[in-house]
C-alpha cells in the first residue's frame, strides 16, 4: 500500500507537457498547446479587467471594461485591438462576485506567476476558435470575444458593440 501512495505522490509532482483541445477529441498538431473546435460558431472570451496596473506579462490580452476595448500588452504598453470606442458591457452579473486572486490554469510547465489562463510552452501556440464570418455567424457575441475569421483570414475582436478585424 505504501508503494502505491508513494508512486502516486511522485507522479503528482512530475511536470507534464500538455496539449488541450476544447470541443474536439484531441489535438492533432504537435505545435499546438490549446486548440478549439471548428464545428461551432463560438469564440474565446478574454478576461474582463477594470484595473490593469498589476498586469505586466508581455502578450497578455484583456477586455478593458473602463474604455470597452480589447487590449494586448507589448513591451509594457497596451495596444488597442478594438479600434472602435463605442463598446458596451453589462458587468452587473460580476459585481457581487469576489475574485479568487490565486485562480489559475496552466498548460505546459508552470513558471509564470500571473495570469488566469497561462500557456507556458515555448514551442507551441494557441489556436483561436475558427469561425467563418463571425460578424454574421456568431448570433449573440459577448464583449471581449476573439476569434479567427476563416473567410477573410484575419483576427476578429468584439468590443460589446462592433467587430474589429486585424489582418497581418
Amino acid at each position: 500500500m505504501k508503494k502505491i501512495i508513494i508512486s502516486t505522490c511522485i507522479l503528482y509532482y512530475i511536470p507534464m507537457i500538455a496539449q488541450v483541445s476544447v470541443g474536439k477529441t484531441n489535438v492533432t498538431n504537435t505545435s499546438v498547446s490549446l486548440e478549439f473546435s471548428t464545428s461551432e460558431n463560438r469564440g474565446l472570451i478574454l478576461p474582463y479587467v477594470q484595473d490593469k496596473s498589476g498586469i505586466n506579462q508581455n502578450g497578455s490580452m484583456i477586455y478593458d471594461i473602463v474604455d470597452h476595448k480589447v487590449k494586448f500588452l507589448k513591451n509594457g504598453n497596451w495596444f488597442d485591438l478594438s479600434v472602435d470606442n463605442t463598446g458596451t458591457i453589462d458587468i452587473t452579473i460580476q459585481s457581487a462576485k469576489i475574485e479568487n486572486s490565486t485562480a489559475k490554469v496552466c498548460i505546459g510547465t508552470v513558471s509564470s506567476t500571473s495570469g488566469i489562463l497561462v500557456l507556458e510552452d515555448n514551442n507551441k501556440a494557441m489556436i483561436l476558435p475558427k469561425v467563418a464570418s463571425p460578424h454574421l455567424n456568431i448570433i449573440n457575441p459577448s464583449a471581449g470575444m476573439i476569434v479567427y475569421d476563416t473567410t477573410k483570414h484575419q483576427l476578429a475582436v468584439y468590443n460589446g458593440t462592433v467587430w474589429s478585424f486585424w489582418m497581418p
